[in-house]
């Protein structure tokens, strides 16, 4: 199964179940606080740092409850701070329901607004009220012009859990591979809690903002880049009007541009072989998704079956119900000369059966989809095209394509292909390099 990579943010009722949990088991020695060996250099950082470290937090303006709770950092004299936008995205796409608290190392509170959000690199630029505490300084931005190398120390800052501000000493280890955006990967413990906090080298210049972790795994956990934050505060600072409606246009906006890139990117690589005797198969590049191939079980004994899946590890966060902006391909080859083609031909008939049906849940219209036969580079294809429509999202869509080839009767290949978040105009250019993708391995 590939790794699942999960965004740090901290919901209430997560975090009251796990602190229920915890309570009911006496503290271990490796569970208590180590301030005896808190390095020279972590101290620094954070005793230089600290004033600029906030606690982000979104509440329920009824109840007035702690929805969720994040990190964040000033990154000026007037009181401009970068967060994760998945951290104060209910506010973003419901201010009626939602406000925004801050909450400061010496114990500081007052109210927040937000300025802009950057959906693709998952930034926020949030600002402190004219009443709030001044004079906190700012944290500075490490320079291009001197790039980290691999196992440079860096600190990683936040809130942990909603516990409390904490450091943590991790490295570098270069840009993650095959992700459409560059991330850092940080080879240290970082926690839900501390979305939106500032990485610093040993300065206390700020290199990466945090944004995510790999479930299952120890000290993988990933950044944003600096750079990113930098542009989102170049492009806003001016910015006098807080967001006070719903973010929705900005978003799709955002998306659509995304999404423009993406396809463009991709449609410029050329297909890999699938490794298949038969027929060439549209199998992507492992440029920025990862593949994972297997032998699958059938349902029909005596079927040999073997299976590719390939897919993108980054996407968009919109809300904890939507994420948008990758792509999902699946190739199954299934082999029935040991059973029959009546057998055979049940079996095949049945799994492509399993994969037609999309489910629109709430973010999404009913799928709109056309059943067809064609004929690519004299393969005989069984093909089904699906669209729905987002409804908030106005101009995209999801798109599945099925395709099963039809040309042996004991023998094929059935394949889908998923993208989520594009364009209707880049659905069809998808769907037709995906269909061409398709072919004999010889002459037939």
């Amino acid at each position: 199964m590939p790794p699942t990579i999960v965004r740090l943010l901290v919901c209430l009722s997560v975090l009251a179940l796990g602190q229920t949990a915890l309570a009911s088991e006496p503290p271990s020695a490796a569970s208590a606080p180590a301030h005896d060996s808190l390095s020279a250099s972590a101290k620094k950082i954070y005793d230089q740092s600290r004033l600029q470290l906030l606690q982000v937090r979104t509440l329920l303006k009824g109840q007035d409850s702690q929805s969720s709770v994040g990190s964040g950092f000033l990154v000026d004299d007037k009181g401009l701070l970068i967060t994760n936008y998945h951290v104060i995205s209910q506010f973003a796409l419901e201010p009626d329901r939602y406000r925004l608290r801050f909450s400061t190392t010496d114990g500081l509170e007052g109210p927040l607004e937000l300025i802009d959000i950057d959906v693709r690199h998952d930034l926020a630029l949030l600002r402190l009220p004219s009443k709030s505490p001044a004079n906190r300084g700012a944290l500075r931005f490490r320079p291009a012009s001197t790039p980290l190398t691999k196992g440079e120390r860096i600190y990683s800052m936040g809130n942990p859990r909603d516990v409390t501000f904490a450091v943590v000493e991790g490295n570098f280890n270069g840009l993650v591979e095959r992700s459409f955006d560059p991330l850092i990967y940080y080879a240290g413990s970082i926690n839900p809690g501390m979305s939106g906090g500032p990485v610093v080298d040993d300065d206390g210049r700020v290199v990466g903002i945090n944004v995510s972790a790999m479930i299952f795994a120890e000290q993988m956990s990933f950044l944003v880049p600096a750079a990113n934050a930098q542009a989102l505060l170049q492009r806003s600072a001016h910015k006098t009007q807080a967001l006070a409606t719903p973010v929705w246009p900005s978003i799709t906006q955002q998306v659509l541009a995304y999404q423009n890139d993406l396809t463009q990117r991709f449609l410029a690589q050329p297909w890999r072989d699938g490794g298949h005797e038969r027929y060439k198969l549209p199998v992507p590049q492992e440029q920025f998704m990862r593949c994972w191939g297997g032998n699958t079980a059938s349902e029909s004994k005596g079927i040999k079956t073997e299976s590719t899946r390939c897919r993108m590890e980054h996407n968009l966060f919109v809300r904890d119900s939507l994420r948008v902006g990758y792509l999902d391909f699946e190739q199954v080859s299934m082999d029935g000369n040991s059973v029959g083609p009546w057998r055979f031909a049940q079996a095949y008939s049945r799994r492509f059966g399993l994969n037609t049906a999309m489910n629109p849940g709430k973010e999404r219209t009913a799928a709109q989809c056309k059943e067809s036969f064609v004929d690519s580079h004299g393969v005989a294809l069984r093909s089904v095209v699906c669209m729905n429509a987002y409804k908030k999202l106005k101009g995209l869509y999801d798109l599945n394509i099925l395709v099963a080839t039809v040309d042996h009767d004991q023998q094929g290949v059935q394949g889908q292909f998923e993208a989520n978040g594009v364009s209707f105009d880049n659905a069809m250019k998808l769907t037709a390099h995906y269909l061409e993708g398709f072919g004999w391995k010889r002459a037939h």
